[in-house]
């Protein structure tokens, strides 16, 4: 049984969820998104949506949860929106962006010119006396993740000092170097 299956999914104002053909479509304030679904009953009903499912089959208690939490990633996104900062720690690691571009000097020769999807929106602070931070905003939540994590991936935080992109609020694990 699944706990987060169960759970209903209330619709807030300005949301409209449209179920058809085994494809939910999401629209509010901020966008509108689709998620296809196979082998499970979403059904709309007083401001609620319910996920069921027919049978207690491997692959069907699988995708309970899973599209249950799609669902409701989907409501706050084009409700709320989601929004991930990024934290560049390191001598002369700066960031800037024009536009949909965003320029990162992470000590390689070169800089990083990376193209953000037009869905996301991207915004970079920079103070002095602190480390620049990228703040990328989105309704989709998959979408922000996943540009978020290619940010991160050019130079990961590493355990020794602790330099590198993070997240902001991430405890990054650190060691001790060598003992003289």
């Amino acid at each position: 049984m699944s706990r987060i299956g169960n759970n209903p999914i209330a619709i807030p104002e300005g949301v409209t969820v449209d179920v058809r053909e085994n494809v939910v479509t999401v629209k509010g304030k901020l966008g509108e998104l689709t998620q296809p679904f196979d082998t499970i009953d979403i059904k709309v009903e007083d401001g609620n949506i319910k996920v069921t499912r027919s049978s207690d089959s491997k692959d069907q208690k699988a995708k309970h949860g899973l599209y249950r939490s799609l669902m409701h990633n989907m409501i706050e996104g084009v409700s709320k929106g989601w929004t991930k900062e990024l934290e560049l720690v390191g001598v002369g690691y700066r960031a800037s962006n024009q536009g949909q571009k965003l320029d990162l000097a992470l000590g390689f020769s070169h800089n990083i010119v990376l193209n953000i999807a037009p869905e996301v929106k991207v915004e970079t602070i920079s103070e002095k006396g602190k480390n620049p931070i990228v703040k990328l905003t989105s309704h989709d939540k998959q979408l922000v993740g996943q540009v978020a994590a290619k940010i991160r991936g050019f130079r990961k935080p590493e355990p020794y000092k602790g330099k590198g992109v993070k997240f902001v609020g991430e405890e990054i694990r650190r060691k001790a170097g060598k003992t003289a």
